[in-house]
């Protein structure tokens, strides 16, 4: 959830974001963690997420960027690997626009830089007891490699 209710976001576009669409694997939670993330279209973004461990799913995410009033708004839910979701029906996790650089996304406990035209970082924040962050360092990858 966003930590900051009555924070503001500044102004930004699609365009600011755009440069992180495509599929994208990395390691991150222990596992295999794996992105696709579309263009922009309709005013957003989205993106799938999956995390495997051992070779079994534990959870998926599906994510949305969405440009509203002059800024941008990541919303997730979570689902177990059966599609069971772990939010309430009507409620998404959200996290706001902190600021954006040339290469980096910054929203209220989630980073996206980009490395390389096919290297990307993210970092997240856990909401566990330590306050800690994880990290994933992603490779591009092609939809249609297998394994």
């Amino acid at each position: 959830m966003v930590s900051e209710d009555n924070m503001s976001s500044p102004k930004a576009t699609l365009q600011d974001v755009s440069k992180i669409s495509g599929y994208w694997r990395g390691q991150a939670f222990g596992g295999i963690v794996e992105e696709i993330w579309s263009d922009s279209l309709g005013n957003s973004m989205m993106f799938s997420f999956k995390l495997v461990i051992d070779g079994t799913i534990k959870f998926y995410e599906v994510v949305g960027i969405t440009e509203s009033n002059n800024t941008l708004l990541l919303q997730l839910k979570h689902f177990n690997s059966d599609f069971k979701g772990w939010e309430e029906k009507e409620e998404t996790v959200d996290f706001k626009l902190v600021k954006t650089e040339k290469n980096s996304i910054f929203f209220d406990q989630m980073t996206f830089e980009k490395i390389s035209e096919n290297e990307m970082n993210v970092y997240v924040v856990i909401n566990n007891n330590n306050g800690s962050c994880d990290e994933a360092n992603y490779l591009r990858a092609s939809l249609y490699a297998i394994g």
